[in-house]
């Protein structure tokens, strides 16, 4: 039986909760885990309250005396949930259809871009397919039986698995993955090493604190040398990190890798290297080499751990359950990052990494997760979450896709269990909702399932929700906090060839709903539909698929550049809105002054209002008034039409009029006064900066370069490796149309880029003159 406490609720609410267990909850080992305990935890029949404030102490309450259960201990050590990140190219899809292949998940391998016409698992897209890259972040899960490297054990793991993009274009797809994401695989070409995709999605996994293993992939090709990838990762993503395998034999002639931590030889053999050989004789061509190889990994673990660190200075050598224990400890807490090497093309090593995934990832109980009360005040401090099975429901909806039978979205439970057939309540509308269908994904394919536990990653059918909702089972108002969603960088203006059809709308509004980084809107002058996005691969891919899926072929215009205005000087304001006509007229006077403003550190947000009105010359009802004006006249510049940021308004003083004054005349007063300004700030046009890098064989670097200071690039970084270069540069995203034609051209067809947005900057005093000219001459065009 459990043991039940009586807990002292506030306002004489009481209420039964479940407290540590006499008993470990589940008894036996495969048992059916428990539904979330929302019913039991029904308060007594209590005069009218209200619902908010009792389902908030109730929650918070359980949250606070809710333990993890043995049961619960047994279950989750042996989770995981992890992602597979990376660079353009870098192999990701690859090694995830190895993991699946030799998990006996796919019966069979299939490449990315193979001849047999069938696509790796998780591409399960038709466009994924022609074009060879991940477009849409796909989940699945395997079981995997390793020998841990501390007990020397054979056990059993859950794996959950997202493969996701590394084209920038589609950085929504990993943001959103590792928000949910205990731990994650940042995979690097053994060549090209840490590149710049490479070093944005290090930036997301530290947004999110999560731990990272590396792997070295492409170590069979020409020119692979791990140990210079080793040094960009501590001095590029300044990380501090280890090999802990040794390669037996390099490019073609790779045939296995030395793991230093256990000090054995692994094999892959059999066919696609199914079976493992493991050999206690280390080849003495790599002997000593290895030997070299882990004293490195000591040292790089000395600094980072205190139990290594005192043996070193003991002149002792760590044994090889201390150094595994040590890896684990210092990868979890985001200190070290252990790498692993190997070839999944080849079938090389892939195993002895899902043994490092077992070994030194975190669990779902090992990660710090929070979430806010949305009864209490903004600043109150965050109520931690614990993967309990008994304890309330909290989950978070983290991706939306339109599925065969209606809107299929991916959750990840927090805390909890989830059951086919339950209630659930959507944090942000209150709405109850019942979960129809509970399914377990699998690339494209779906597993059935009744229940979920916590720390696990499901999706239900028919719930109607967006991307970042927390869903809970009504017991406890807790909310999480969303993923990062970058802004668009480039827009496009589309329409359907011939008639429009209902379908038109459609897809643009699905399109929307899936993904946070695409808009939508209708410019009121020109009055046509524009698309926004983060590149021209993310747009030209959206409008493919609604000649694809929804079958409305569309004709886009040249691309937009998001193009933003700024202030660079303070100007002080005295307005007057003054409108008299029959009756009640409108009468409102604000003084202040505006000035630019940086961004803020935390929040990102660099536009606000501040009110230093005193003496109630302006009623303070009137106040929200002038700031909504004020924010109205920052979504159009006068310069280019193009909203301003970097901006601060301060009201200072006003004056208001008992009848005439109103809501709508102070908003006005504030829209004119901000317009006639704006003049006097010295207004500028920003422009998106990218950082691009171009890869390319050496003899074309001359070429690349100049192509490069011809559209106004500034040359930040280049690195020359034996045959191929590097070169890195800041270029605006206005001067980068049609380069990759003229990369092509210049390279014979050899060169690629990628780029990502870094920041807006001015544009030059010729081209705002000319962004400025254009824009009047849209003017009277819009008033005919």
């Amino acid at each position: 039986m459990l043991a039940v406490t009586k807990l002292r609720l506030p306002r004489r609410l009481t209420a039964t909760i479940f407290d540590a267990p006499a008993r470990p909850l589940v008894a036996r080992a495969g048992q059916k885990r428990h539904a979330s305990v929302a019913t039991a935890t029904k308060a007594a029949p209590a005069p009218a309250i209200d619902a908010a404030q009792e389902s908030a102490e109730i929650g918070a309450a359980l949250a606070r005396n809710f333990k993890l259960t043995e049961a619960d201990n047994a279950r989750l050590r042996f989770q995981r949930n992890i992602g597979v990140s990376a660079h353009i190219d870098s192999g990701k899809t690859t090694l995830t259809e190895r993991i699946l292949y030799y998990t006996g998940r796919i019966r069979d391998i299939h490449e990315v871009r193979g001849r047999d016409n069938v696509g790796a698992k998780m591409d399960s897209m038709e466009l994924e397919r022609e074009k060879g890259i991940t477009i849409q972040s796909a989940a699945t899960f395997c079981d995997w039986t390793p020998i841990s490297p501390i007990t020397g054990k054979k056990e059993e793991y859950a794996i959950n698995i997202i493969d996701t993009p590394g084209h920038v274009d589609f950085t929504i797809e990993v943001e959103r993955a590792l928000r949910v994401l205990d731990g994650a695989v940042l995979v690097l070409c053994a060549v090209s090493g840490v590149q710049s995709q490479t070093i944005t999605v290090d930036r997301q996994m530290r947004r999110y604190d999560v731990p990272r293993i590396s792997f070295i992939n492409k170590m069979d090709r020409p020119g692979a040398n791990p140990w210079r990838v080793i040094n960009q990762i501590r001095t590029k993503l300044r990380i501090p990190a280890a090999a802990v395998q040794v390669p037996i034999g390099v490019e073609d002639e790779l045939k296995g890798v030395v793991d230093i931590v256990r000090w054995k030889a692994v094999y892959n053999e059999g066919v696609k290297g199914v079976d493992i050989v493991e050999s206690d004789e280390i080849p003495p061509d790599v002997l000593d080499f290895a030997k070299q190889k882990r004293t490195e990994l000591i040292e790089q673990l000395a600094e980072v751990d205190d139990a290594i660190a005192d043996l070193v200075l003991d002149d002792a050598e760590p044994s090889n359950i201390q150094l595994a224990e040590a890896i684990r400890r210092a990868t979890v807490s985001l200190k070290f990052s252990p790498v692993f090497l190997g070839s999944a093309i080849k079938n090389t090593a892939v195993q002895p990494l899902l043994d490092g995934v077992c070994a030194y990832l975190p669990n779902p109980s090992e990660s710090d997760v929070v979430a806010h009360d949305t009864t209490l005040a903004v600043t109150a401090p965050p109520v931690a979450l614990v993967p309990a099975a008994a304890a309330p429901l909290v989950a978070l909806a983290f991706k939306l896709e339109e599925g065969r039978f209606g809107q299929l979205t991916y959750m990840r439970v927090y805390q909890g269990s989830m059951k086919k057939g339950q209630f659930i309540f959507h944090g942000r509308t209150g709405k109850r909702i019942k979960v129809p269908r509970l399914v377990r994904m699998h690339s494209n394919e779906m597993e059935d399932i009744e229940e979920i536990g916590p720390g696990e990653i499901c999706a239900i059918f028919g719930v109607d929700c967006a991307s970042g909702d927390t869903f809970t089972d009504g017991s406890s108002n807790f909310s999480m906090t969303s993923m990062f969603v970058p802004e668009p960088v480039i827009s496009l203006s589309i329409k359907p060839i011939g008639t429009e059809t209902p379908n038109f709308s459609r897809a643009l509004n699905r399109f929307q709903k899936e993904d946070p980084t695409f808009r939508v809107h209708v410019d009121h002058e020109s009055k046509e539909t524009i698309i926004s996005g983060m590149g021209e691969l993310h747009l030209e891919i959206y409008v493919e698929r609604m000649k694809r899926e929804y079958n409305v072929a569309c004709s886009t215009g040249r691309p937009r550049v998001a193009f933003r205005e700024t202030v660079t000087e303070r100007a002080d304001f005295a307005y007057t809105h003054k409108k008299q006509t029959g009756g009640a007229g409108q009468y409102a006077r604000v003084i202040g002054y505006v000035e630019p403003m940086e961004p803020d550190a935390e929040t990102g947000k660099d536009t606000a209002f501040e009110n230093f009105v005193m003496g109630g010359n302006i009623p303070t009802n009137y106040i929200p008034a002038v700031e909504k004006g004020f924010f109205e006249a920052l979504e159009k510049g006068t310069l280019s039409g193009n909203p301003i940021s970097g901006v601060r308004m301060v009201l200072k003083d006003g004056a208001y009029h008992v009848v005439d004054s109103s809501e709508l005349a102070f908003r006005l007063a504030a829209i004119g006064a901000f317009r006639e300004v704006y003049a006097k700030t010295k207004p500028v046009i920003l422009e998106p900066i990218m950082t691009v890098e171009v890869v390319a064989p050496v003899e074309f670097q001359s070429a690349v370069i100049g192509g490069l200071n011809s559209r106004r690039g500034t040359i930040i970084d280049s690195e020359v490796r034996e045959d191929e270069f590097t070169a890195i540069a800041e270029v605006a995203l206005n001067d980068m149309f049609g380069y990759s034609n003229q990369l092509r051209g210049a390279t014979q067809g050899k060169g690629e880029f990628s780029m990502e947005y870094k920041t807006h900057m001015p544009v030059l005093p010729n081209v705002q003159m000319e962004i400025e000219d254009a824009y009047r001459k849209t003017i009277p065009q819009a008033k005919k």
